[in-house]
């Protein structure tokens, strides 16, 4: 214990051993200036007394030990609780502190935005400080950034948290004084914080569940962009700008590749050029596509169509079955067809009955969209449903055979066929039909959402808002 004791004592700070050696010193100090004082305050007391204006002589002396009490108790405080070291700044989106948890924005302080900014620089030391430099003089924090290598230059694109009280110009005319050009400036959410190499997976993990996915993963990988499949049997060898050779092709806003199920995978995307590397991410996610696809040749064409069943309660007690459907449904569509009047028919595909069957075989391919079928207990096709992919749109359709009409079923498709395009991000669904054809019109409206219409020579186009438009792109040509 004496040696505990001991260790203890040594390693105490030299500063408090001098405080205990000198105490008494400050004590006696203390003692004389109380003595001092008392004489001094009898004194005065003494001299103002026998003064013919001692009365005021108190009263300012009060006022004036007031004031100085006031004043030391200030330096005091001053002294002793100086303002908080504002320390190092706080690193926004790294791990919650100092930020408010669903915005990022601290307590107080206006919510964000997100940008995605895209730019051209020269490829020289010191570009990308400068851009990066000016965007912060705007209070633009960069949380994402991917760099394109492209020679003597680099397409440097950022992923921003701005204050919303900054305008879209500014960050354009920032990017463009530190040296950027041909800048290209849109709104972006949450799912873009996402990093890319996790993105990629996710969209590698989709496409494989399901062969339909393959037209939204690219979407989702390449940003705001149409995607085309054009069938083989078109003149060109499937695509527009003639064959498509296996490796695809890169032109610009365009690229093409070769569908493995046949024909050509076209994706544009106006105003802003493809990088080399967006070009390989894409080739790279429908070569995978391919090799799934090869895997899979063994269990006949669709086997990556998930085959999971819903049940549809019609209004007089009986149920239906609600399943995805494919290019394996083509035989029973054809059949049901047989089954469907010409008025029927007509309204579905807004043309002559005879050419009814050869549109199946574009409907049912999961590469255009996807198909919903209703069959009854014994597994006949009673109906179809259709979503095909058109740009941020997409289009519904309802094929309902005559027997079976009036009874929920073409408004339950309608309704899960609704659902599926919202959980791919598009931003409304709209049907074609005719003017007269009140089934339609009457499911569109149970859907419950705003709607618009369009009529143009006894054709109705009705658009169901899905989500809020985003912010346009705004392109910027720089210097």
């Amino acid at each position: 214990m004496t040696d505990s004791s001991a260790h203890r004592a040594d390693v105490r700070p030299g500063r408090s051993r001098a405080r205990g050696s000198h105490h008494w010193r400050h004590d006696l100090v203390e003692l004389a200036a109380l003595f001092t004082a008392v004489t001094v305050a009898d004194s005065v007391a003494k001299t103002v007394a026998h003064g013919p204006d001692g009365p005021v002589l108190l009263i300012l002396s009060a006022a004036a030990l007031l004031a100085t009490a006031g004043i030391h108790l200030w330096w005091a405080r001053r002294r002793h609780h100086p303002p908080p070291d504002p320390g190092p700044p706080v690193v926004r989106g790294a791990g919650g502190h100092g930020e408010d948890a669903d915005t990022g924005a601290p307590p107080g302080e206006e919510q964000p935005v997100l940008w995605r900014l895209r730019t051209t620089v020269r490829e020289r030391p010191g570009s990308l400080a400068a851009l990066c430099t000016a965007l912060a003089g705007h209070r633009a924090d960069v949380i994402g950034l991917q760099t394109h290598p492209l020679g003597e230059v680099t397409v440097d694109e950022f992923l921003l948290r701005a204050p919303r009280s900054l305008e879209a110009g500014e960050l354009v005319r920032a990017a463009t004084a530190a040296g950027g050009r041909d800048t290209w400036l849109e709104r972006a959410d949450a799912h873009d914080l996402v990093d890319v190499p996790t993105r990629v997976l996710g969209l590698a993990a989709r496409t494989a569940l399901d062969t339909a996915e393959l037209p939204l993963a690219l979407r989702q990988l390449l940003g705001r962009c149409t995607i085309r499949s054009v069938p083989a049997h078109l003149p060109g060898g499937g695509a527009d700008g003639g064959p498509v050779p296996g490796d695809g092709v890169l032109e610009g806003t365009v690229i093409r590749l070769r569908d493995p199920r046949g024909g050509a995978i076209v994706v544009e995307r106006p105003h802003l050029p493809f990088t080399p590397t967006e070009f390989a991410r894409a080739r790279a996610l429908v070569e995978l596509d391919a090799r799934l696809d090869a895997v899979s040749s063994g269990k006949g064409p669709g086997a990556r169509t998930p085959r999971r069943r819903e049940t549809l309660a019609l209004p007089e007690g009986n149920e239906i079955t609600v399943r995805r459907a494919d290019t394996r449904d083509l035989e029973a569509a054809r059949a049901m067809h047989r089954r469907c009047s010409a008025r029927t028919l007509s309204a579905r595909y807004h043309g002559p009955v005879k050419d009814a069957d050869r549109y199946l075989d574009h409907l049912l391919s999961p590469r255009f969209g996807r198909t919903l079928a209703a069959e009854t207990a014994t597994g006949k096709l009673v109906a179809l449903g259709h979503l095909m992919w058109d740009g941020d749109e997409a289009e519904v359709a309802l094929l309902v055979e005559d027997v079976w009409q009036r009874r929920g079923i073409g408004a339950g498709l309608l309704r899960r066929l609704v659902g599926m395009a919202a959980e791919a991000g598009s931003e409304s669904v709209y049907a074609v039909t005719r003017a007269d054809n009140t089934g339609m019109v009457s499911a569109m409206r149970g859907l419950g959402l705003p709607l618009d219409y369009q009529v143009e020579e006894g054709t109705l186009v009705i658009t169901a808002r899905l989500a809020p438009v985003p912010a346009a792109a705004e392109p910027a040509g720089g210097s």
